[in-house]
């Protein structure tokens, strides 16, 4: 059991959560993943120049606090924004996974899932080495 006490067992499905620019978003969402609940809740952000570190912090902690998702997929530099958020999380569900975006390359030495597992996987200095060799 973690520390909030979530178990992994879930009634029903979960859902996919994205929180990206709009190209990013627009994907998933052609994809079916859009979903409102019945509080009016949505589990997609779309990032614009217009939206707050705030606005992102509050969608992402939201996000975090509902029993329905099980997967937060956020683009990679919109995670560099709210990276202590990222890092403080450690439950498993939902599970965080960084994603490219068109416009920003994917540096795997910034996602800390993928670093926590190379890091377990094969010691910190050995696992950091192998994800500055990803291409």
């Amino acid at each position: 059991m973690s520390k909030k006490g979530k178990a992994f067992r879930t009634k029903g499905s979960l859902l996919v959560a994205v929180i990206g620019d709009e190209a990013t978003v627009t994907g998933f969402l052609l994809t079916g993943i859009g979903e409102r609940n019945r509080k009016g809740d949505s589990n997609f952000l779309t990032v614009t120049k217009d939206t707050t570190l705030s606005q992102i912090e509050i969608f992402f902690r939201k996000l975090l606090d509902r029993d329905d998702i099980g997967i937060i997929m956020i683009s990679q530099n919109i995670a560099e924004q709210i990276r202590n958020l990222i890092t403080e999380h450690e439950e498993v569900i939902p599970t965080v996974m960084e994603i490219p975006s068109k416009d920003v390359a994917y540096d795997p030495e910034k996602d800390v899932i993928l670093s926590r597992a190379a890091r377990i996987l094969y010691g910190n200095e050995v696992g950091m080495e192998k994800l500055r060799q990803i291409d």
